[in-house]
This record gives structure tokens, C-alpha cells and sequence, in this order.
């Protein structure tokens, strides 16, 4: 079987859309090797660097051309005998020939339908008028979570039949031991806390960090934050400044994947009060470094968090305080929820995506 993925995601995001496509073609290539993996888009870069080494996956330069895209990509797989085209990031290619090629795509969310006022109204309307097309013409529609499924059902009109739901991983350091050393040096390199609660995500209203920060004022708990500052970041910072909070709350920037990975496992709780999901990547993270998880009740979040995690209303702070302390304050319901909770993601394992990815690619052709 041959796969082609458009590939500007993989290439060119380093965080959400970007580890997904990654991951995706990861895993892949390794429990199914028999295959052909193309990776198209109009360059390649450092990113993925590893996938690209296996010998069953291979770049491939787009035609050049305005809008190349929307309107060759989807004919250049074509042309190189693909079997499946997969657009990983809520979108297809306008423009096919007549050759046989079967379209799949991947919707993480719907996040600018259900909250209109992160997004300005051109992006709206392109975000929209995109993810139908893609809906429409797609021979199938993978959703990252039921609560995606059921906004796709919702908002775009699509039957409940066209739709699967496979759950994202995340990235291999998160599930790996770190030596000691790295270890030891990371955390003097970030100058981490002895104990700190944690929190990584852009730091952008809808994940809700100011009512984090909110909830420790007057408490002497820690807060390592890690995440691209966005204008959001000055209210945050104001608020900080006015309560004297500059030695708690910690921001961290230039974080590698593996350094990061040490971050979640030296932390004594993750905390993620995000507004609304399509999935939410950092809480499986966390719960592959057997760190216990805080997050909201809303959205997908309960999916990926499961029964063991502790769950808080995202406009409560005062809520957010109450569970903070109690986890702070309790070391052995600490362990005993990571513990859980490290049982309860490995659902989310790469073997076990990779064979529910098969097995709709096998389904459709």
C-alpha cells in the first residue's frame, strides 16, 4: 500500500498539528513497514528528520505553482500511484485527475465554530468553508476524540457512519527513562523548583493559565509554566507583578522535547484547566510521566484525562485552588492517581493507534 500525507504540518509546526502529523508517520512506518509513506509538501525541513531516514518513507516536492496546495498536491500523489491520500490537518486538495485514490482526513477540532471569539471572522469563514470541503469529499473522516466526532456530526451535517474516532499519542521521550545525568542537568539548566506544579500549552486565553496563576496567589506552590507567549501573556504577567508573584511562577522558553520530558516527570502535578479540547496532547503526556493530572470537566478532556485524574470547572479558581491543595498536601493520592492513570493511557499507545489507522486505511481501499 502506498500513503501520501500532505506534509506542510509535518515540516512546519513544531507543536500541536506538527507532533501529530509526525507521530502519525512514526508509527506507521514502524508497525507497518511493508508500506510506501510519501510525505508531500513544497520543502522539507529538520523536522521529522527521523521518519525520513526509514526507507519506507520519502519526500516529495510539490508541483511549483500559486495556491500548489489546494490545487496539485492532491494530482502529484496521484501521479505518484498512491493508494490513499491522507490530509492530516482538516484539510484536501481541491483538484484531482481521474485516477483512483482514496481521501481520508483528520479534523482535530472545531474549536472556531464553538468559541467565534478567538478567531477573527475571515478566518472563521476560510476555517469553515475548508473543513466542510474536506468533509464532503473525504471517503472517510478520522475525529481525535468523541468530542470532536460529535462536533463534526453537529456543525458540519456529516453522517455518523463516515466518521471514526482514533485517539492521538504523543512523543516517544515521554514515554522513555531520561539518564540521570540529563536529568540532573535539565533541571539545573531551568533552574527548577525542589516541588512545582506544571503547566505547558501556548499561553493563549482559551487554555486558561490566568486562572491558574489566580488560584496560587496567597498559597507558596510553584508554577513552572512552559508555552509561546501570545498578547494574552501581558494580562498574565500584570497580574504577576501587581501580587508580587515573580519568584512562583516560572516561564520557561527553548524547551526541547526530551528536556521537556524530564519537566513532567520531576513535577508534582500537571495542571490543564483549558476552556475547550479537540483532544488535549499535554495531559497524555503527562500521564505517560506518571505525573497526576488536573484539567477541566469540559470538552474531550475526561476522555484523555480518565477516572483518575482530578477534575475542575475551568471558570472556578477558587475549585482550581481547592484541588491543587489537596494533591499538594497528599502525597500518597498523588501516586495512587498516576499510578491509575499511567494504566489508563496505555490505550493511547503507539501499536495500538497504528492498527486502528491500518485497519481504516485497509477498510476504505
Amino acid at each position: 500500500m502506498k500513503i501520501a500525507f500532505d506534509a506542510k504540518r509535518f515540516f512546519h509546526n513544531t507543536s500541536g498539528l506538527g507532533n501529530y502529523s509526525r507521530d502519525l508517520v512514526r508509527i506507521l512506518a514502524k508497525y507497518f513497514p511493508e508500506n510506501e509513506y510519501i510525505l508531500l509538501n513544497k520543502n522539507k525541513s529538520e523536522r521529522g528528520a527521523d521518519s525520513l531516514e526509514k526507507s519506507n518513507v520519502h519526500f516529495v516536492e510539490t508541483s511549483k505553482g500559486k495556491m500548489s496546495r489546494q490545487f496539485k498536491m492532491g494530482k502529484d500523489a496521484q501521479k505518484q500511484n498512491a493508494d490513499i491520500f491522507h490530509g492530516l490537518s482538516g484539510e484536501l486538495p481541491l483538484k484531482w485527475d481521474k485516477k483512483p485514490i482514496k481521501k481520508i482526513v483528520t479534523i482535530h477540532d472545531l474549536i472556531f465554530v464553538r468559541y467565534p471569539q478567538y478567531y477573527s471572522f475571515f478566518d472563521r469563514k476560510i476555517h469553515f468553508w475548508k473543513f466542510k470541503k474536506a468533509a464532503n469529499s473525504a471517503d472517510r473522516i478520522i475525529a481525535i476524540s468523541e468530542q470532536t466526532k460529535r462536533d463534526i456530526i453537529e456543525f458540519l451535517k456529516v453522517p455518523e457512519t463516515k466518521i471514526e474516532v482514533i485517539y492521538q499519542g504523543c512523543h516517544q521521550a515521554f514515554k522513555e527513562q531520561q539518564q540521570e545525568e540529563f536529568i540532573t542537568l535539565t533541571k539545573e539548566k531551568f533552574n527548577l523548583p525542589e516541588r512545582f506544579i506544571l503547566n505547558v500549552g501556548t499561553i493563549e486565553e482559551r487554555k486558561n493559565l490566568f486562572n491558574i496563576v489566580k488560584a496560587l496567589k496567597d498559597t507558596d506552590i510553584p508554577l513552572v509554566v512552559v508555552g509561546k507567549k501570545t498578547k494574552y501573556f501581558k494580562k498574565i504577567l500584570s497580574f504577576i507583578q501587581k501580587n508580587k508573584m515573580e519568584k512562583q511562577v516560572h516561564f520557561l522558553e527553548g524547551v526541547s522535547m526530551d528536556e521537556l520530558a524530564v519537566i513532567y516527570k520531576s513535577a508534582d502535578i500537571f495542571i490543564y484547566p483549558s476552556f475547550f479540547e479537540g483532544f488535549g496532547i499535554p495531559v497524555i503526556e503527562a500521564l505517560f510521566s506518571k505525573t497526576v493530572v488536573i484539567t477541566s470537566n469540559t470538552s474531550c478532556l475526561p476522555e484523555a484525562g480518565g477516572s483518575d485524574s482530578v477534575y475542575v470547572n475551568p471558570e472556578n479558581y477558587l475549585d482550581i485552588q481547592s484541588k491543587i491543595k489537596f494533591l499538594w498536601n497528599n502525597e500518597a493520592e498523588r501516586k495512587r492517581r498516576a499510578d491509575k492513570g499511567f494504566q489508563f493511557v496505555q490505550k493511547f499507545n503507539d501499536e495500538v493507534i497504528a492498527n486502528e489507522l491500518m485497519n481504516l486505511y485497509q477498510k476504505v481501499l
